[in-house]
């Protein structure tokens, strides 16, 4: 990964509480598991950003390499990975991820 990916990642996800790189945009989505990882969030109410790793091929490299997770969607809340799909809808359908959620958009 190069470093202005890598620093773009950096910025990214401390300009962003929530930052979803995803494939396609929150708006026309391009996988399902991108989908119900926007649903989510949208269903909690919450802003988030948001990244088309298809648009960039190094970004879409760079961010598996920068978490060593092979599969998009990823989801970073408050600077730190969560996961993708499976995870947030577990921890949606858990109870776990709105308190989580709600404590990072309360930090200044």
């Amino acid at each position: 990964m190069s470093n202005a990916v890598h620093d773009q990642i950096s910025k990214d996800i401390t300009e962003n509480k929530i930052m979803i790189y995803m494939k396609g945009t929150p708006e026309m989505p391009q996988c399902g598991f991108s989908k119900a990882v926007v649903d989510v969030f949208e269903v909690l109410g919450v802003p988030f950003g948001s990244k088309d790793v298809l648009a960039d091929p190094d970004l879409r490299d760079g961010i598996k390499a920068f978490t060593q997770w092979p599969t998009i969607p990823q989801v970073f809340i408050d600077g730190k990975f969560v996961g993708g799909c499976d995870i947030i809808r577990e921890m949606y359908f858990n109870g776990e991820l709105e308190p989580l959620v709600k404590a990072a958009l309360h930090k200044s």
